[in-house]
């Protein structure tokens, strides 16, 4: 199943002739000898493989970072693909000098995918700030320098373009003029469009053994059957409108990446602290790239984006052979990876009411570590007080039950009630009845529900701190 796969290498377009299922990186390191890029872990966990990836968006080209160890050759199609050689300028860039006089490198392995990532930070923003700095390089990791050098570099470069007054207007053209960029990147517009007029997007097999969209997860788990299978791919992102409101409801692409969920107005504006809790899901260059339906589909008990939409009340929207259906996702899951859906429907979208005004949302997680892993039990909660009742609520709670579970009971033991201690006390109960964990390597039964429960109490000390402080001595 070899293609033509057209797209700009830091400065050339080139033509691959390759499955769309290889990965970029193969590609870079092996076809094209570009070998700053590394391989190191191809999970998506090191960030050594990470590149800059460049869509046409209207008359501009937005850049993201990504692990090119997840991305199939063909979802770089009238792409600019950058790599840290397409980052070269006639001597160091600020970036690589930072890097050199703070010392925050020894072997250089990981170096590239940092000065990557920065890249795409100050790309991305308009505003600079150390913490956001720190977070654009979350997924990329040092085992010999030791982080603390690399925090310094960084803020030794956003304190130094903070105070320069030639970051104005075309973000690109003020980043060639502090020489952070080389001078090609101002043309790559005008050659994207070329190469999009001159060679369309190929029609991929409509009858495939796989569906593309992200790709994060399944990247990992089924790569080598992927390189012998038909794929089809379901990921666009040249579209700003990702997350949109028609009357009360709010509508999010199934295609729209995590990323693009907690950088959108409408989420923020309805849930103000969304970025402090996909800071929790998984590093940036992932975040880029996982998809909100990917998330949903692939219908992990421990899904964070699923447990957020749980607590939403979301609902999804089927299609196939151009007729739609609802269901609630609530209702989706009938059992382990096992979905009310049939082989042929595609997510196309999702909703959710958008909240009322003094509605609570809160989302708890445990992992191992605290940032970029696996939760062992997450829950998140919706909650609205009218004259002191509770008049609405949605709870969900993940990696205690064979699927991603909507807390009924617990809904239904809450509403109409006043939050008071023995309400609490019984919908705790109600909800540690509804669940059925498993022992595993993210711990217990029994400790999976301490945690739950722990973790439920958390949402409602959030919501009433006095309350929990007074009255929950448990």
């Amino acid at each position: 199943m070899e293609l033509p796969i057209n797209f700009i290498l830091n400065q050339k377009t080139v033509e691959a002739n390759l499955h769309p299922a290889a990965t970029v990186l193969d590609y870079i390191r092996k076809h094209q000898h570009l070998t700053g890029t590394k391989e190191g872990c191809r999970e998506g966990d090191c960030g050594a493989c990470t590149i800059l990836v460049g869509s046409l968006i209207e008359d501009g080209v937005q850049y993201k970072n990504v692990n090119s160890c997840l991305m199939p050759l063909g979802q770089a199609e009238h792409k600019h693909i950058v790599t840290i050689e397409g980052l070269n300028c006639s001597q160091l860039s600020p970036i690589q000098q930072a890097f050199v006089d703070e010392g925050g490198t020894q072997c250089g392995f990981c170096t590239p995918g940092f000065i990557v990532s920065l890249t795409s930070y100050l790309l991305a923003n308009d505003n600079y700030n150390i913490d956001d700095a720190i977070d654009s390089i979350a997924g990329n990791v040092c085992r010999c320098t030791g982080h603390t050098t690399i925090k310094r570099a960084v803020k030794k470069i956003i304190d130094s373009i903070a105070s320069k007054t030639e970051l104005t207007g075309d973000k690109i053209s003020s980043l060639i003029s502090l020489e952070i960029l080389p001078t090609y990147f101002a043309e790559i517009p005008t050659r994207l469009k070329t190469i999009r007029k001159a060679k369309p997007s190929q029609e991929y097999e409509q009858k495939s053994d796989f569906i593309v969209a992200g790709g994060t997860d399944l990247f990992v788990q089924k790569e080598d059957e992927l390189r012998k299978s038909k794929i089809k791919f379901y990921f666009n992102d040249n579209s700003r409108d990702k997350v949109w409101i028609e009357g009360n409801q709010c509508f999010i692409d199934a295609k729209a990446a995590i990323s693009d969920f907690g950088n959108s107005d409408v989420i923020q504006k309805y849930l103000p602290e969304i970025k402090k809790y996909i800071r929790l899901f998984g590093s940036l260059p992932i975040r880029n790239r996982a998809t909100i339906g990917g998330n949903i589909i692939n219908a992990s008990p421990i899904g964070d984006m699923t447990c957020i939409l749980l607590a939403l009340n979301a609902a999804l929207h089927l299609e196939k052979d151009k007729s739609t259906r609802q269901v609630q996702l609530k209702d989706f899951y009938k059992g382990y990876k096992s979905l009310d859906k049939s082989i042929d429907e595609i997510l196309t979208k999702i909703s959710f009411e958008l909240p009322k005004q003094n509605t609570l949302f809160n989302f708890e997680k445990v992992s191992r570590r605290i940032h970029l892993d696996i939760a062992s039990v997450n829950t998140a909660m919706q909650l609205k007080i009218d004259n002191g009742i509770i008049t609405h609520v949605n709870i969900s709670a993940g990696g205690v039950a064979p699927i991603p579970l909507y807390l009924t009971e617990m809904r239904k033991s809450l509403l109409g009630k006043k939050i008071n201690s023995s309400t609490i006390s019984e919908a705790l109960q109600s909800a540690l009845s509804e669940v059925n964990p498993i022992t595993d390597v993210r711990g217990s039964a029994d400790y999976k529900k301490l945690l739950l429960r722990q973790l439920l109490l958390a949402h409602f000390h959030k919501f009433s701190p006095q309350l929990i402080e007074e009255e929950l001595t448990l």
